[in-house]
Order: structure tokens, then sequence, then C-alpha cells
């Protein structure tokens, strides 16, 4: 019969596989929705340390136009009033005075409508800085990074660089694999303006150029106007001269003009000084943020952008960036430097928990941002390792939400992007990213990151399998399932070793972890899945493997064990677990391993469940079983209280799928008779329930004389079960999600008691037992039909009705 017919026609539902009961989805639910309330209620808002550079730049912003104004109109006053009116009446002095004061003026009105340009083009620089150190670390691991701090001495103006550009980018359609062969472009950067003298005219040096030019001018302009305020000496006024009668006022206006423009310009410089400098305002925010030592390229960054936007637009302009929204719009870049920029912000948002909520959640209703962050995982170039781990980073992170996983598994191509981080060391068929592949060989770089990608690609693939709709789209990506298990290969030396690292074995226990998730899919995916992951010749031998050497690592052996769990609901996978060699061996071993620590007692249970799985509805499992000869280990076992529920299960499976032809070998199991009816008085209703569905196996290989003398032995009489089982009935007038099948055992049992003993018919008349029978009839439910379940779904529906069994007992009870 086929475990799982019961379904055929069911939506995929995603729950762990519970083989014993059925799990309402209402308790789950609950349960997340309480959690979430609770984090919900703890959530406080948390002002974003980036406010702080928006409004210093506002405040810059206010000064600069106020400065800027002022010398507008003394460039006005002095053009149209003085050199247009009074230039050839004014004194020579105040004519070269003027002259100088206008040079000087331009040329620092030129160098501030440009240097913010270079300020920008020294950002990229001290971002080449950063690709270098993160390579350093990555083939050394004693250097420090540091070189972004190198170019800290400067400060900056205002140039509008980057506006709408950013936003023209194309995002859809870039799936293709990013390769960069050879660098064709100039690094702005790096660029010599001359032939000769380089070093000095490189464009990263340009803005510190034009930041003492504009102070040395703005000096230079409060030295003259001052002189002459002082002086005041503009030349004589002959009597009657109307010529030049006003030429005085409009002089002390003029170099007023100037001296209120530089000393506003010289204040801008020393409150920058002074926040910059002084009081570290960049580096602050930098700590507040927790963006590390490669931060302060982003923080200046970004505070050079809103500079530019205040003084170039409104003054308010500046106000409405945040660092995340700046850092998805450098994703968009085509610049590799802007890129690295943006994924540093935002990965290391998503990993603060402070900023981790609010940054998901922009990222997250932004899809073409989820977009660039997938292809950026197609992107091997050894240059944009840094791009490609951090982007990696970042949809591990985005993955943890429900929404958030839907919509990057929505996104065209992202489970073959996450595929080609995987990358196996293991030769099969060559192939494209998608397939099973060799390692790829990327531009000969010894020290690239494989590891790390594969435990992030396997991160991101174990949070999206919490979807039952993602596990789909992960089975359906060519050769992904093969990867995944190719993953869970550790051999004997691995899980020996004691000198292993902890990445390797994490590599290996989240791979477990994305495959158990698959496997305990249910519905037509999960069906599918499942069939898909044990015809992969590797799987079931690897998590033998993991059985046999893993003591070290229980945590491995339990992932392994509830795995072929998982994969014994199918029957052809049921088949292949008990034809692999060693496999029901090493589960026994586990089984009745003694000696462990309490807290790996769960992988005991878990090999147990695993036995009683395998043996269900499997002969060909139950004969494997029979030959391995534990029988008397599992009679032994009814005494364990760790495992006599699981020994139980295992012991009745046994005698109602060997068949007659193993009748002798299951003789043995009498002994366990009376330990069986003594617990079948407990108050455990699990203990309870298995006892009692063993019971009527186990009575039932013994004659009536055989089983009479065991009631005498045991110290129990017929007419003390006969109304325990009543109580049982009496106390479950409906059926029990905990227990759905005690009801069923209740009725096996009194049928065998019957039977074997025509004077147990008139005890049950007397106890009224037909009563309870017809109650059972009124009350039955479909939990009542299976004989395992997953989640709330019942799978392997039992080939005879409970009502069938209730007519026969009462049939017997009717025709005494």
């Amino acid at each position: 019969m086929d475990k799982q017919t019961s379904i055929e026609s069911q939506g995929s539902v995603h729950v762990p596989i519970n083989i014993f009961e059925p799990q309402s989805s209402v308790e789950t639910s609950t349960s997340n929705e309480n959690t979430s309330s609770s984090v919900s209620g703890r959530r406080q808002v948390t002002r974003a340390p980036e406010k702080k550079l928006t409004l210093f730049a506002l405040r810059l912003a206010v000064l600069e136009k106020a400065a800027t104004g002022l010398g507008t109109l003394g460039f006005i006053w002095a053009t149209v009033v003085l050199l247009g009116g009074f230039a050839i009446t004014i004194d020579q002095t105040d004519f070269w005075f003027i002259t100088i004061i206008l040079l000087i003026e331009g040329t620092r009105i030129f160098s501030r409508s440009h240097e913010l340009e270079w300020q920008h083009q020294a950002t990229w620089s001290l971002t080449d800085a950063g690709i270098s150190s993160f390579r350093a670390v990555k083939s050394r691991s004693h250097i420090v990074i540091r070189a972004c701090k190198a170019v800290f001495g400067y400060n900056g103006g205002s140039r509008e660089v980057r506006e709408t550009a950013s936003h023209l980018r194309k995002v859809k359609g870039r799936y293709l694999e990013k390769k960069k062969t050879l660098n064709r472009t100039w690094t702005s950067s790096d660029v010599p303006l001359l032939p000769y003298g380089q070093w000095v005219f490189l464009s990263r040096n340009i803005s510190r150029l034009l930041y003492w030019l504009q102070l040395a001018s703005a000096t230079a302009c409060v030295v003259l106007s001052l002189i002459k305020l002082v002086k005041q000496n503009f030349g004589e006024i002959e009597k009657g001269d109307t010529d030049k009668r006003n030429r005085k006022s409009a002089l002390i206006i003029f170099y007023s003009l100037a001296l209120a423009e530089a000393m506003l310009f010289l204040l801008e410089k020393a409150y920058w000084e002074w926040k910059v400098i002084i009081k570290k305002l960049l580096d602050k925010i930098n700590d507040e943020c927790e963006l590390g030592p490669t931060g302060m390229v982003s923080v200046r960054r970004f505070f050079y952008d809103a500079y530019s936007k205040c003084v170039n637009g409104s003054i308010f302009d500046g106000l409405k960036m945040d660092l995340v929204s700046f850092a998805m719009e450098l994703l968009d870049s085509d610049s590799s430097d802007e890129q690295l920029i943006g994924v540093r912000i935002l990965k290391n948002f998503t990993k603060n928990q402070r900023f981790s909520e609010d940054t998901l959640q922009k990222i997250g209703i932004t899809i073409t941002v989820i977009e660039r962050l997938v292809e950026m995982l197609n992107w091997k170039d050894p240059q944009e390792e840094e791009i490609r781990k951090s982007a990696a980073e970042i949809l591990a992170k985005l993955a943890g939400k429900k929404q958030n996983s839907l919509r990057v598994a929505g996104i065209p191509g992202a489970m073959e992007s996450i595929s080609c981080l995987l990358n196996t060391h293991r030769n099969h068929s060559a192939t494209a990213c998608g397939e099973i592949p060799r390692k790829e060989i990327i531009s000969d770089k010894e020290n690239y990151g494989y590891w790390e990608f594969n435990q992030l690609g396997l991160q991101i693939l174990k949070k999206l399998a919490h979807d039952h709709n993602n596990c789909g789209k992960i089975g359906n990506t060519k050769g992904l399932l093969a990867k995944i298990i190719d993953f869970t290969h550790a051999g004997e030396r691995l899980l020996t070793d004691t000198r292993v690292t902890e990445s390797q074995i994490l590599t290996v226990k989240r791979s477990l972890q994305v495959v158990k998730m698959l496997v305990s899919t249910t519905g037509g995916t999960g069906r599918q899945l499942r069939s898909e992951i044990s015809e992969v010749v590797f799987t079931i031998t690897y998590i033998r493997d993991i059985l046999k050497y893993g003591e070290k690592h229980p945590m491995l052996q339990k992932l392994g064990i509830e795995i072929l769990t998982s994969l014994a609901l199918e029957n052809d996978a049921t088949e292949r677990i008990g034809a692999t060699g060693g496999v029901l061996k090493e589960l026994f071993n586990i089984f009745f391993r003694e000696g462990l620590p309490e807290n790996q007692n769960h992988v005991r249970i878990a090999a147990g469940e695993a036995i009683g799985m395998l043996a269900f509805e499997s002969a060909t499992n139950s004969h494997r079983i029979l030959k391995l000869k534990v029988s008397e280990k599992l009679v032994d076992a009814l005494d364990n209280p760790l495992l006599r529920i699981n020994a139980a299960i295992i012991l009745r499976n046994l005698c109602i799928y060997s068949g007659p032809g193993f009748f002798q070998q299951l003789r043995g199991i009498t002994m366990a008779a009376p330990t069986v009816l003594r617990e079948m008085m407990t108050q455990e209703n699990k203990l309870q329930e298995v006892m009692v569905g063993l019971a009527a196996h186990v009575l039932g290989y013994m004659t009536s004389n055989e089983a009479n003398a065991m009631f005498k032995k045991a110290g129990i009489q017929e007419y003390d079960l006969a109304m325990a089982l009543v109580q049982i009935l009496k106390k479950n007038p409906q059926p029990q999600t905990k227990i759905p099948r005690i009801r069923r055992y209740v009725v096996e049992l009194v049928t065998w008691m019957m039977k074997n003993n025509n004077k147990n018919i008139d005890i049950f008349k007397h106890l009224g037992m037909e009563e309870e029978l017809e109650g059972i009839l009124e009350t039955t439910s479909e939990v009542e039909s299976f004989n395992i379940f997953s989640g709330a779904i019942g799978l392997s529906r039992y080939k005879t009705s409970i009502h069938s069994l209730v007519e026969i007992a009462m049939d017997l009870i009717k025709d005494e």
C-alpha cells in the first residue's frame, strides 16, 4: 500500500514530519503571532545616526549659500557700480585692490564649484584601498584593514555629481555572468593630468590643492578688505566734483561685502574643522553605525552627497537622504567602487540589531535592489569577491523573513544564482552554473573564498526552504539537489579527526538541514522531492557514513536519521534505505548504545523512530531486521523508559509485516507480554497507547493455555485487563490528537480477548463494553483512520476502518 495515497490531491504543506500524532497548524500560527507581537512590543524607535550628518550638511549649506550670495552681490557691485561707474575716477590703489579681490574671489568660486567632484574621485581611491585591504586580509590573516584611513585629512565643498543618472541603470535582464578579464578604462582617482609631476597632478590630490587655494584666496580677501576699510584712503574729492561724491560709500560697501563673504566662508571652514577634525563627527557616526574600519569611506561619501544636494538644490534636499537608500542607489552604479560602498553599508546594517529590521524592510519592498543582489551572486571576478560575498550575506539575512524569502525566490534565475555559490570539490559531469560542477578555477585565484560562499549558499537555501513553494523551486533547479547532497558527505577522517575545523562541520550540518527540510515537505511537492533525493545514489551512503563514524557529532547523526525517517514515507525510498548495507545495523547500534550523555538521548529516540518507519509496511525491511537478531534486545528495551515507546512500535510493525514465514522467529517476543500488560495500566497516555497496540499482536503468538499461564505469571486477571480497557474508552469518548490510535487498539485487543476466551464476552457485557463501542461508532473521526501523520495530514490509511473493527467486536458480543 502506498504510504501517501491519502494526500494525492492535497496541496503542499511544509511542516516537520511527526509519525505519531497529527499536528494542528492553529497552535503553530498562534505561537508565531505571539512571538511576533512580543518582538513588536519590544521594538524601539532608534534615531538614525546619519541624521546628525544631514543636519551638519544643512548648516554648512546655509553658510555656503549666504557666502555665495554675498560674493555674487559683491561681484555685481564691483563690476557694475565701481568698475562701471567709477573706473576712471577711483584711485589706482583701489582699482588694483578691487581687481585682485575679484580675481581671487573668481578663482575661489571656480575652485569651490568643482571641489566636490574631486572629493568624489578621492573617495573612489579610498574604496580601492579598502579592496586591497580586503584581499590582504584574505591572504594574510595578520594584516588589519587600515588603508581606508590614509587620506582622511582633507575637507570638501559642493558639486552635483550624481543626480538622475543612477536611476537610469539597467536592472532587468542582467543575469549573464559578469566577467572582467581586462581593465580597459582608467580609474578616475589614478589619472595623471599632466605627463610630468604625476604625483602632484594625480586627480586624488587635486582636492587638497583646491582646498588650500580656497583658504588662501579667502584669507587674502580678508586682509585686502580690512586694509582698505581701516585706512579708508580712497583719494581726495575736490570741491564741486559731483562725479566722485559717492565713490567712498560705494568702495566701503564693496569692501564690506567682500569682507563679509570671506569671513562667512572662513566661518564655514572653521565650523567644518571643529566638527570634523576636532569633534570627529564622521568618526562618531561611523562608530554609531558600527560600519567598521572601512565604514569611513561610506560615511564620508554619504556626507558629500548630502552636502551637494543641500548646496545645489534646496537646503532641505539633503535632509531627505538616509544611508540605506543611499546604499541601495550605489548598488545600481556601474562603478564597482560605488557598488562596494553600497553593499558594505547594507551588509553591516542587516547584521546590526538596531538597524536590521528597518533595513531589511526597505530592501524587501524594493524589487530592483533584490534583483541586483541576486545578480551579484553570479560575479566570479576575484576583484569583486567582497561585493559578491556581501550580497550573499545580505540575501541570507533577507531570506529569514517569509515575505522576503518569497520575493527572493520569485526572481527569475534566483535559484540558479544561489546554486552558483555552491562549489563542490568532486568531479562529476561538467556543466554550466546550476548543474553538478567540478571545482571552477576563478582566474587561478587560490585564496578565493569557496567555503565561505558554500556556507552562505546553504544558509540562503535553508531559510528559503522554510516555505514549501520555495522547496519546489529548489527541487526544480537543475543540479541543485545533487550539489546540496554532495555537501552532506563527511567521511571517516572528517568525522573522527579532532583537528577538523568548525566550518567544515558547519557546512555538513547546514546541508543536512536543507535536505531535512526538503524531504519533510508534504503534498505532491514533498513526494517528488523525496523521490528525487532518494534517487541520488550518494544520499543514503553519505548518511550511513555519518551514522557509522559520527559518534562525536550527535547533531549530524540526528539530522541524518530524521532525513531517513522522512524518506521512509515513500515505498521506493524505504526499500533503497533497507537495501543499503549497514544502515539498519547502524541505526540499531545508535538505538541500543549505552553510556551516552543525557543531552544526546534525542539521537537514540530519533533512531528508534527511523527504524519503526523503515519496518512500517515493508516486509523486506522487517525480514532484514529479524536477521540482525535484535528481537531480544527490543524486548529488553520495553523496560527502558527512554526506549520503550519506540521499541513497542518496532515490535508491533515486525509482528504485522513480517508475514507467517517468520512466526517462529517472532515467538520470542511473547516474553514481553507481562511487561506489556503492566505498562498498559499506566496513566501515561502515549505509553499506554503503544502498549495496547502491541498487546493484541504479542498475545496473538500464544495459545489459549499459554495466554492463561502468562496472565497468572504477570499477576493480572483478565477481568482487571477488561476493566482497564473499558476505562480507557470512558476516558477517551472522543478521538484525541495526542493519542489518535488508542481506541482502535483497544477494540483490537477486546476482539482478541473475546475470541481467545468466551468468558470474556460476559465480562465485557457486564462492564458496559457494548455501550462504549456504540459510542465509538457515533464519534469516529478521520484522525483514527491513519497510522502516521505529517502535520495535520494523515498518511497511510488503515486497510480496515475503525467502523469495521467495532462492528466485529459488537457481533461477538451479540452472537454469544
